[in-house]
């Protein structure tokens, strides 16, 4: 792909991640004129609407981009690394893991402690589940035992956060586990954003460290062991990251899925297809997609605001079959 038509669109998915964020900010149930928008950006104006749009919507807009930036990237490095077009974080246990966590810390009530205990143990949970994913592909360095690894770490996460509903003392513990299994970004402040957001960058930075190891890896791993590459390495920082990464991300978001499943395919075509060329393009379509489907669930009408979790997943799935059809190739 010629450097001029990636930085192309590279420019445009950053300019639809920026409408996305700007539209997060504007967009909401309570209707704002973009003449009081702007007076509010000069610090002046209603200090309701201040407040609507720093306190309420900005930290809404900036975890929308960061969260769907991670879910797109490690999406990408991971369908590149396993060399699968249906990989992405729930196939390694990650994202499941994270969502054990919570629910851990849900149900036994840690999330009352202190704000940053929903995401430590999510972050621990990532973290059990990938520990688990290691022991069981231990003195393999295969794509597949990695997967058949992951389907069973993320197989043994889902029937924990079943049998912890199936145990909820009461009710209303058990709807709380639901609301956040099924995603959202609603009521989220600064102290959600400082959670989350040291976590997302660092997971990252460490997924794409290892961007031409992705490429190499093209040629199979004896191919990518003959340029150097060492598996070992790429692999323990690939895991890592996306186990701190969307473990920060789900700690915040709930439980998210198919962004870091289509975005990929979606930017996939308009690349040169290496591995490498991926990774930034899905990072910010990861970014544009979340941010307007969390844009789309406040403006459509109903008596209680939809979870972000079943918009990506009405979004994702008939764009995937779409974008399948319209391919009928090998990946």
């Amino acid at each position: 792909m010629e450097r001029v038509t990636r930085a192309r669109l590279v420019g445009g998915l950053a300019l639809l991640a920026l409408l996305a964020g700007a539209a997060s900010v504007a967009v909401g149930s309570a209707a704002i004129p973009l003449a009081h928008v702007v007076r509010a950006l000069s610090g002046q104006g209603d200090p309701i609407e201040r407040a609507i749009l720093f306190e309420l919507r900005l930290p809404r807009a900036i975890l929308g981009l960061a969260v769907g930036a991670m879910l797109g990237l490690s999406g990408a490095a991971l369908q590149g690394f396993l060399r699968n077009p249906l990989a992405e974080p729930s196939v390694l246990g990650a994202s499941n893991g994270a969502s054990l966590g919570a629910v851990i810390a849900l149900y036994f009530g840690l999330a009352e402690l202190h704000p940053a205990m929903l995401p430590i143990v999510a972050i621990a949970g990532a973290f059990a589940a990938l520990g688990l994913l290691f022991v069981l592909s231990a003195g393999s360095q295969s794509a597949l035992s990695l997967i058949l690894a992951g389907i069973a770490v993320g197989t043994l996460a889902v029937a924990g956060v079943s049998l912890a509903l199936n145990l909820s003392p009461n009710p209303f513990a058990a709807m709380e586990i639901m609301t956040w299994l099924l995603g959202s970004l609603e009521d989220r402040s600064f102290s959600h954003v400082a959670l989350a957001l040291p976590c997302i960058t660092l997971g990252m930075v460490l997924v794409a460290w290892d961007s031409h190891a992705l490429d190499a890896l093209t040629l199979g791993e004896d191919g990518a062991r003959a340029l150097g590459v060492d598996l070992r390495r790429t692999r323990v920082r690939m895991l890592v990251g996306v186990a701190i990464g969307v473990g920060g991300a789900v700690a915040v978001s709930g439980a998210i899925g198919f962004i870091g499943l289509i975005v990929p395919h979606l930017v996939r075509p308009m690349t040169d297809r290496s591995p490498s060329a991926i990774l930034l393009p899905s990072a910010l379509g990861g970014a544009a997609l979340l941010s307007f489907a969390d844009v789309l669930v406040r403006v459509i009408p109903t008596s209680n605001e939809l979870k972000l979790g079943v918009v990506t997943a009405f979004l994702g799935v008939p764009v995937f079959l779409v974008h399948l059809m319209r391919e009928r190739r090998l990946w």
